[in-house]
């Protein structure tokens, strides 16, 4: 039996996705690591639930690609590999590029605020010491972005990589010795948004997103077990998650 670690209490209502949005934390905080295994009943017995929501919330992550399932065995968090990497940035990418051209095009005073407040939000985030904070608020910028442009389609693809995002952002955050770093970062690409011109705007989205692609999959490399040798994923306690659900 594992010992209870001090989880957060749960509300009445939306059980299920209030413990998936637990694991995910735990997740892009790097306390479930890539490989770990989710102990269903460990993760129920400390927030006093049955063990079908808690499944039920591993399958939801699953779907999200951010957990795999394997037979008789349980769920595990889904490893890093680089071809992972390489699909979510050549994908990231293309729809990033268009939609920040757009937003230039339907920039406003106001948007131009949000964007810029968004910048000063991750600037205080980084005085906090909280990585899952600043995962989120990262993810927020780039959204705004998509938000901005004003095309359904596109901004649903984003959310449709947001939950490997996140993950992938989590690992960023671990690059930089700086946490103000990471919000200067976005600074000449809001620039670049503002000035209006295609080609500088699509050449800031490259160096920004293609930066993270490479330091990631620099990142994925030296974690990566060597082939031939092949790790067991371990099963884990379930970890302290400090969120409000």
């Amino acid at each position: 039996m594992s010992l209870p670690v001090g989880l957060p209490a749960l509300a009445d209502s939306d059980l299920v996705g209030q413990i998936a949005r637990i694991l995910m934390q735990a997740i892009v905080q790097g306390r479930l690591p890539p490989g770990s295994k989710v102990v269903e009943a460990g993760v129920a017995r400390e927030l006093g639930v049955s063990r079908a929501p808690v499944r039920e919330a591993a399958r939801l992550l699953e779907k999200q690609g951010l957990l795999v399932a394997s037979p008789r065995r349980g769920f595990f968090v889904r490893k890093l590999e680089i071809r992972n990497i390489d699909e979510i940035y050549d994908l990231r990418l293309c729809i990033e590029r268009h939609a920040s051209v757009l937003a230039a095009k339907r920039l406003s005073s106001e948007s131009r605020d949000l964007l810029r407040r968004q910048i000063d939000v991750l600037h205080r985030t980084a005085d906090l010491d909280d990585p899952a904070r600043q995962v989120e608020e990262d993810y927020r910028f780039h959204r705004l972005i998509f938000e901005i442009a004003d095309n359904r389609r596109l901004l649903r693809l984003f959310d449709d990589l947001a939950a490997e995002l996140r993950m992938v952002i989590g690992l960023i955050g671990r690059l930089y010795d700086d946490p103000h770093e990471i919000a200067r970062t976005h600074e000449p690409l809001l620039a670049a948004i503002e000035a209006g011109y295609p080609e500088r705007i699509t050449a800031h989205v490259d160096y920004h997103i293609g930066h993270a692609w490479r330091e990631v999959g620099r990142l994925v490399r030296e974690l990566s077990p060597p082939l031939g040798n092949p790790t067991e994923p371990s099963s884990i306690l379930f970890p302290t998650v400090g969120v409000s659900v």
